[in-house]
């Protein structure tokens, strides 16, 4: 199992790179409609800002190479918390500079493997930390149901039930313009007895709930006819698309 060695410095320098360079060049637009940050009910039952040292699970779909990316990206323009995310390791041995950014693997072909994987998740979330899952375990395509998570979600809530399990929803698509929009949604956040649901069933309830929240999300852009919900906040203002630049170019010359 490899673990995450963050690093101040790369991060600075990285963050730059991924806002201005990686994302602005390849997107159009990338919003965020909810928070990252939800509030939360305190022992009095009253909604309270969620504190930075607050352990919680995001668990979203995955269905790009861009995703680890683009969450990234959310949670250092919009977050109070200390985040990490959990990587296939045949993918992080390959990319090992994810290592800096809060990176660390899991080896879903090793029992042994997983299950250092899950201790440090938990080690993680007793130290006040943020925790990104792709509970699904690939990559698959937006559009693939049912959605169904691996119990490895399960397992980890089961281990640290304080934890506050977050559902996020990524929309890719191109709905006007001729680069990619990206449309993350951030869910209510779920707070449950997880010591009394077994592991399968964790998976099987949280699968149902991001599967909903993406539909719909999905629906949603469909009604509207664009790439991003009319509450959303922008992460990137990207490049304009061709036929922006050329509309622009017509202006000019119709002067």
């Amino acid at each position: 199992m490899i673990r995450a060695v963050k690093s101040k410095a790369f991060e600075r320098i990285f963050t730059l790179y991924n806002h201005y360079y990686l994302l602005r060049r390849r997107f159009r637009s990338f919003t965020l409609s909810g928070s990252l940050d939800p509030q939360v009910l305190d022992g009095n039952g009253r909604l309270q800002p969620m504190a930075p040292d607050q352990s919680v699970v995001y668990f979203m779909n995955h269905s790009s190479w861009w995703d680890g990316l683009l969450l990234y990206h959310a949670a250092k323009q919009t977050s109070r918390g200390d985040h990490y995310v959990m990587m296939e390791e045949q993918q992080l041995r390959q990319y090992a500079f994810f290592r800096k950014l809060g990176a660390y693997s899991i080896n879903k072909d090793s029992s042994s493997g997983v299950r250092t994987s899950l201790k440090y998740t938990n080690e993680l979330l007793a130290a006040g930390k943020r925790v990104w899952l792709f509970p699904q375990g690939e990559i698959l395509h937006q559009e693939a149901r049912p959605i169904q998570f691996r119990p490895g979600i399960g397992l980890v809530l089961r281990r640290f039930p304080q934890a506050v399990a977050v559902p996020v929803t990524l929309c890719h698509g191109m709905v006007q313009h001729d680069l990619p929009e990206i449309s993350m949604q951030a869910g209510s956040p779920i707070v449950g007895d997880w010591r009394a649901w077994k592991s399968e069933e964790i998976a099987e309830r949280l699968g149902r709930v991001l599967e909903q929240q993406l539909d719909e999300h999905r629906a949603a852009l469909i009604r509207l006819g664009q790439g991003s919900l009319p509450d959303a906040y922008p992460l990137i203002r990207g490049t304009r698309s061709t036929s922006e630049k050329y509309d622009e170019a017509r202006r000019r010359v119709n002067r």
